[in-house]
């Protein structure tokens, strides 16, 4: 079903949203008494959501740093040929510091962030884990200095 088809967002799924983009941790009996509603309708309103694959589920935010992980990189990978696609995309989702993988446009075939503890640690996951997928051709790697904005979007 889709979204626009059988069920619309309101003012109020909206609002929900909103306090739960701002801290996702806020309980539910919060929502409900922010938004004069009671806690049995916000349950309901997120369940919808979560069933209309609005809501796609909570994620714990990880200080990477403190737990030792302090290289936070894109690699840009070229695929040689079409049919290696597929492959190379699911080689790529076994490789753990792989934390994200974009299917683009442009120059790269994936871009994919990485997320390692040093400098030699991201040489060994480009060289040993990347670089040789079958289908990979090449890659460009930029290291990320600093992330001043990591937001969601705003309703």
């Amino acid at each position: 079903m889709g979204l626009n088809q059988t069920y619309q967002l309101d003012e109020l799924d909206l609002q929900i949203l909103d306090l739960l983009i701002k801290d996702s941790r806020t309980p539910y009996l919060e929502i409900a008494r922010i938004c004069h509603v009671s806690g049995g309708t916000i349950h309901v309103r997120m369940k919808k959501m979560e069933e209309l694959g609005v809501v796609k589920g909570t994620r714990i935010l990880l200080n990477l740093p403190i737990l030792g992980y302090d290289v936070c990189c894109f690699v840009g990978i070229y695929v040689d040929k079409t049919s290696s696609f597929s492959s190379v995309v699911d080689q790529l989702s076994l490789i753990s510091e792989v934390v994200e993988l974009h299917l683009t446009t442009g120059n790269y075939s994936i871009f994919t962030k990485v997320i390692c503890k040093n400098i030699s640690d991201l040489q060994s996951i480009l060289l040993n884990k990347i670089n040789v997928i079958p289908g990979v051709q090449r890659t460009d790697t930029f290291i990320s200095l600093e992330q001043p904005v990591d937001r969601n979007i705003t309703i």
